[in-house]
């Protein structure tokens, strides 16, 4: 029944070799196997539990990492087998889906083999602090360029960032050049988008004139299904949070928000849904997958999403050299000097497992930082933007557009819109729900606002009941 139930969750399971078993996700109704693909799923998890090839008794410990980054499945399983291969080290990989992560988390973390690396956010930190072991004497930790950017509970470094990510809403260069050059066209450089007044003169223009462009809308479909919910109930959900954490001067969870910037939000998300690729009617089963493909084959101009789909992306149509990059803009006032949204990833190391696993947890966390073949595939593969020491001094530096973009903001004094903790990961998929039924037409906006703040006021109760 776990195991039935697991499917439901959504999750990717993958053998020690990277083959994936199955994939299942949930979210608006059910996409299946046939039975005779679960049952072969479920013989080859047997035997790979029989072959005893994870096993925390052998005296070398495993790797077992469970990721929030399901866009980078192919990327870590490349690392953990040049891990494998290096060490002779176990790595095995788990990864739910963005709507059941907390929940197979929970799950994962009671099994006498549980995950050994654990990927949190700083929104998930709070709620598993207590599994997360003191990593102030490890490698990764003194590794940092800046101490300050781990997550910690009074003096215990609990959790360390491997990536710092950017988002905002990313755009294809050639085709907003060639809207700039038409007569008809009021903005004429990316350079004079510094807010939502000029972003929406701009999408609204090319949604009107979308046949001369050759393209079917101005942003990519903003889908609700499993793999795309979070852009919106979650990392769109953030600018407005910003907003409040700095109103409030706040940077620790608060206990209540105010529905101040929901008309801002109202503006961005009317706009994405306005001038988009199809039909709001379409939205709950639309994936990213689909918005990467309506980006990377020219179908649409923008595509809000971050340096994490680099990987995805770049092998689309579309040349680093055409990709720019625009902060989210909803009508905030002094918007035009804010630069792109940072979010970091997170290791923690489980402190409840072995020590024997815990010694191979932290080699690999070692062999991260050493290893020129793992530094490469972090950089060039992954396309990712690491905050340690070491990768700067060998030279290694990511290309990744999405994220050479922020250096323009930098270099013009912009703020960084930066992730603050949100309550619950059910607040944030709550709060997709409410705007996909606005988006479609069943649902309010004041379902939307009803789901922001009084949705905030009960998780937090709920979570912080002492």
């Amino acid at each position: 029944m776990a195991f039935l139930a697991a499917i439901q969750r959504g999750l990717i399971f993958r053998n020690q070799s990277g083959a994936e078993l199955y994939e299942m996700r949930w979210v608006m109704g059910v996409k299946t196997k046939s039975a005779f693909a679960i049952g072969l799923a479920c013989a080859m998890v047997m035997a790979s539990a029989a072959c005893g090839g994870t096993s925390a008794s052998e005296a070398k410990g495993r790797v077992y990492m469970i990721s929030q980054k399901v866009e980078n499945n192919d990327q870590f399983l490349q690392l953990g087998k040049q891990f494998t291969k290096d060490t002779g080290i176990p790595f095995d990989l788990i990864s739910p889906s963005a709507d059941s992560y907390e929940q197979t988390l929970k799950s994962e973390l009671a099994k006498s083999k549980a995950p050994t690396v654990i990927g949190l956010d700083n929104n998930d930190y709070p709620n598993w602090s207590d599994y997360c072991a003191d990593l102030s004497k490890t490698r990764m930790y003194k590794d940092l360029a800046d101490p300050d950017y781990v997550l910690k509970t009074g003096e215990k470094v609990g959790a360390i960032p491997f990536v710092l990510d950017r988002y905002g809403i990313i755009y294809n260069k050639a085709i907003l050049n060639k809207y700039f050059k038409a007569p008809w066209a009021s903005v004429r450089s990316a350079d004079a988008i510094r807010g939502f007044d000029s972003l929406k003169t701009v999408a609204d223009e090319i949604q009107s004139h979308k046949d001369y462009l050759g393209v079917k809308g101005a942003f990519t479909s903003a889908g609700f299904e499993s793999s795309s919910i979070r852009r919106y109930g979650d990392q769109l959900a953030h600018i407005p949070v910003y907003y409040e954490y700095r109103d409030k001067n706040v940077t620790e969870l608060p206990a209540t928000v105010s529905d101040k910037y929901m008309p801002n939000l109202k503006k961005i998300f009317d706009l994405y849904v306005k001038d988009e690729t199809i039909a709001p009617t379409q939205l709950s089963s639309a994936t990213f997958d689909d918005a990467v493909s309506e980006f990377g084959l020219g179908d649409a101009v923008f595509i809000q999403t971050g340096s994490w789909a680099y990987p995805q992306l770049r092998n689309q149509e579309v040349a680093d050299k055409d990709m720019g990059v625009l902060p989210i803009y909803m009508g905030v006032p002094g918007e035009d000097k804010a630069g792109l949204t940072i979010s970091s990833n997170y290791f923690a190391v489980n402190s409840r497992i072995s020590p024997e696993d815990r010694r191979a947890t932290e080699r690999f966390m070692s062999w991260m930082l050493d290893s020129d073949s793992a530094r490469k595939i972090v950089t060039d593969t992954m396309g990712f933007e690491t905050p340690f020491k070491s990768y700067a001094k060998a030279g290694y530096k990511t290309k990744n557009p999405i994220l050479r973009a922020n250096d323009d903001y930098a270099k013009r004094g912009c703020y960084d819109i930066i992730i603050r903790p949100l309550p619950t990961q059910q607040w944030s998929l709550s709060l997709g729900n409410a705007m996909l039924e606005y988006a479609q037409g069943t649902g309010p906006w004041t379902g939307v606002e009803s789901a922001f703040v009084n949705g905030w006021a009960s998780e937090y109760k709920t979570t912080h009941k002492g």
